[in-house]
């Protein structure tokens, strides 16, 4: 099947941004009184939007994260980002062969639009992303796993979510894409295809996503 659009997942897909921004939430989680290990932080909120921590601690715990919370996290996220961020190796060839192909893309992030920019400019891939073509949680009521912010992406850019391919790493997105009549391919580097079912394909590098799209 030709699809009329492929939407990314941000991070973890484009940039390999899920093992410094979930050591980073792990760290301060504990550090506010919620210990919370790196694998548990994968668990609990990869893929998902901000307010997933904030719900989870508070129906764990009774408590109510600060209200600096957000802020705290993304300074020291876009920190480390401007460490030592890189792209996910081989999706820059990805982005190309759909330019060659004249197939639209998009990226529709739980993160974001400030760290959004930020890691595509660390890993010099902000060239690939015309204006209009980057969708946060931001921009919906709810994130993943819930459809609202794939079917925004997919309405924004004028496809019917049937015609819709989804790039995604996490359980909380593939979940999204699913709620939203979308087909969904797995990148499966980080956590393996048996923490990501519901998929309609797999693949562990980038050089095999290609053939699932095209």
């Amino acid at each position: 099947m030709r699809y009329d659009l492929v939407i990314f997942d941000n991070d973890g897909v484009l940039v390999d941004s899920e093992p410094i921004s979930n050591a980073i939430l792990a760290g301060y989680l504990t550090e506010l009184g919620h210990p919370t290990t790196y694998e548990g932080s994968l668990r609990d909120y990869m893929g998902g939007a901000l307010h997933r921590v904030h719900d989870t601690v508070l129906e764990r715990t009774g408590r109510r994260l600060p209200e600096d919370f957000d802020d705290t996290f993304h300074a020291r996220v876009l920190a480390a980002f401007e460490r030592g961020l890189t792209a996910v190796p081989g999706v820059a060839d990805v982005l190309r062969g759909l330019v060659a192909a004249g197939v639209p893309y998009c990226v529709a992030s739980s993160s974001g639009h400030q760290r959004i920019r930020v890691g595509h400019r660390r890993t010099g891939l902000d060239p690939w992303f015309r204006p209009g073509t980057v969708f946060s949680a931001e921009d919906v009521g709810r994130g993943k796993p819930a459809p609202d912010l794939f079917l925004h992406a997919a309405e924004r850019m004028g496809v019917a979510p049937e015609r819709c391919a989804v790039v995604e790493d996490s359980p909380l997105g593939v979940r999204a894409a699913r709620a939203a009549g979308m087909t969904v391919y797995a990148f499966t580097a980080m956590s393996g295809p048996g923490v990501l079912p519901g998929a309609d394909g797999y693949f562990d590098d980038m050089a095999g996503l290609p053939a699932l799209l095209l």
